[in-house]
């Protein structure tokens, strides 16, 4: 199937899940990200039943703190 990830179109096996795509794409520090699949976000508790399916298009969002 084809997915589109960061803006780049990328093929990737039936049933694709979130963690997966995650592993395979070596998200750094993944314990911090967040995705979104089709401008929705996906609850990390999802992450491993999350199915990918053709045409999804997926981004890695991390939210950072600062300010003073």
């Amino acid at each position: 199937m084809k997915i589109t990830v960061a803006g780049e179109k990328k093929e990737y096996a039936e049933g694709l899940t979130v963690s997966k795509l995650i592993e395979f794409e070596n998200v750094e520090t993944p314990q911090y990200v967040t995705v979104s699949v089709n401008e929705e976000f996906v609850e990390r508790a999802s992450f491993d039943s999350f199915a990918l399916k053709e045409g999804d298009e997926v981004e890695f969002l991390y939210f950072m703190g600062g300010g003073r």
